[in-house]
């Protein structure tokens, strides 16, 4: 008796909840999702008005949603993906297992099952994942009047209408985008391809990469971009909505790459324990074996730290400045890159300003250390001993070349990475660090050796 009034509570709580996210932004409502347990947002969702269900599980931020589908009742489940938008439905496929995918198919409309599979099978990150079919088209045959009769039949279940493609009515290749302040502003009796000016549409292809995509929509300000294939005909369209949830999540991609680890595929707060373990353990791996090699430099060097211990004062100093100055560069190369600013051909273009900038920057530095030794010598705060001069030159002449080579080798690393095909971003910043900090030692003591020859060493 007592379970049974306990569950009663519980139902009419979760009711009462429902009836107010009803009443709610739907930005609000998903915030307040991820509040609850993923069981409380299931029996909430039971509650919920099919509209409100479907409007709260159409937004990329509501990241519980495959969760959400397959703990619903199939019934339930399928009617809200039926409702849903097909390019939101194919994200969620694309995360959920074969089974739990399999199982909700089951229960959907055949066109809707066939719309699925259609866009399941383009790769991730490319405009045919991002598209949806759910779009207005008209043939070319039509009036000005019947296509804004057309749109008003159709809003409800279109993704924008505020671009209009006309196709052949044979071939259903597309041969103009219309905006629909056009047609508006048009005479009614006026053929559909005399509205407008006579220009070639943006076009995409299914596979063009999602960075791409959004180049064109910043570049043309545009709200939508058809996806063509290559005889011309349309087969979807990807709206500025979905370039930007795309781009927010390959920025968020770019940002722990470079910060040195896998990509989280989740928000923070949701990552298990193993799960983080296993995203950042790799990377700090590989970085550690990597600054071995910093060790076996310095052990190569044994004998001249023996000699001249002051030598090993500015290992730090030396090492920060050259991973410090390729950091800047791998940072400006990779956002660079992301934005088209420049291509893989322009590698010899940056390299070229990317020498002289680092000679600056060292220089710079270099004076810097030389004036702090020169200042604590005179002071009388510490004693660098009878050739303080000589080690205030090693030291400023070591900084020059450290963030030269650190500035080139960080500006060329990002060229490197993408033309083996790998993301830049891979280049991260603890990476260019390690680098450097291995060639800036060699360097380091190199220059030393040449300076301190006959005195300390």
């Amino acid at each position: 008796m007592n379970e049974i009034r306990i569950n009663e509570r519980t139902a009419r709580a979760d009711f009462d909840l429902a009836a107010r996210l009803a009443a709610m932004h739907t930005a609000d409502a998903i915030e307040l999702f991820e509040e609850l347990e993923l069981d409380d947002i299931i029996n909430i969702f039971t509650a919920l008005p099919l509209d409100q269900a479907v409007q709260i599980l159409d937004q990329p931020e509501m990241r519980q949603a495959p969760a959400v589908l397959v703990g619903l009742p199939l019934h339930t489940a399928c009617a809200i993906i039926e409702a849903m938008s097909t390019d939101r439905v194919t994200d969620i496929f694309h995360e959920l297992d074969p089974s739990q995918r399999a199982r909700l198919v089951e229960g959907l409309q055949p066109e809707t099952i066939a719309a699925l599979r259609n866009l399941l099978r383009y790769p991730p990150n490319t405009a045919g994942s991002l598209m949806t079919v759910e779009y207005v088209s008209v043939p070319s045959d039509w009036t000005v009047a019947a296509t804004l009769r057309h749109i008003k039949e159709v809003e409800r279940s279109r993704e924008t209408v505020y671009a209009i493609y006309v196709v052949d009515k044979q071939t259903k290749r597309l041969l103009r985008a219309l905006a629909l302040r056009t047609l508006i502003s048009a005479a009614p009796d006026m053929p559909i391809m005399q509205a407008g000016r006579d220009i070639t549409p943006v076009t995409v292809h299914p596979l063009t990469d999602q960075e791409e995509v959004a180049r064109l929509f910043r570049r043309h300000d545009l709200l939508a971009v058809p996806v063509v294939n290559k005889s011309g005909r349309l087969l979807g369209i990807v709206t500025v909505d979905d370039v930007i949830d795309a781009m927010t999540q390959e920025m968020t991609e770019d940002t722990h790459k470079f910060g040195g680890m896998e990509a989280l595929n989740r928000p923070y707060m949701q990552i298990g324990f193993l799960q983080m373990i296993r995203k950042r353990a790799g990377w700090l791996g590989v970085l550690f074996l990597s600054e071995m090699l910093t060790a076996s430099a310095m052990q190569y060097f044994e004998v001249e730290l023996e000699k001249a211990v002051v030598l090993t004062l500015f290992i730090p100093l030396i090492m920060s400045s050259g991973g410090n100055s390729g950091s800047q560069a791998t940072s400006l190369l990779i956002r660079a890159l992301a934005l088209n600013d420049i291509r893989l051909r322009d590698w010899w273009k940056v390299a070229l300003r990317e020498i002289p900038t680092g000679l600056v920057l060292g220089s710079f530095l270099g004076a810097i250390g030389i004036a702090r030794i020169t200042t604590w010598q005179m002071l009388g705060l510490y004693d660098y001993g009878p050739h303080w001069i000589l080690i205030a030159a090693t030291v400023g002449t070591a900084l020059i070349g450290i963030v030269t080579f650190g500035s080139l080798a960080g500006s060329m690393l990002p060229f490197v990475m993408q033309r083996l095909g790998f993301d830049p971003a891979s280049a991260s910043a603890p990476f260019v660090a390690t680098l450097v900090d291995v060639s800036g030692l060699v360097i380091y003591f190199s220059i030393a050796l040449l300076i301190l020859s006959g005195t300390l060493l």
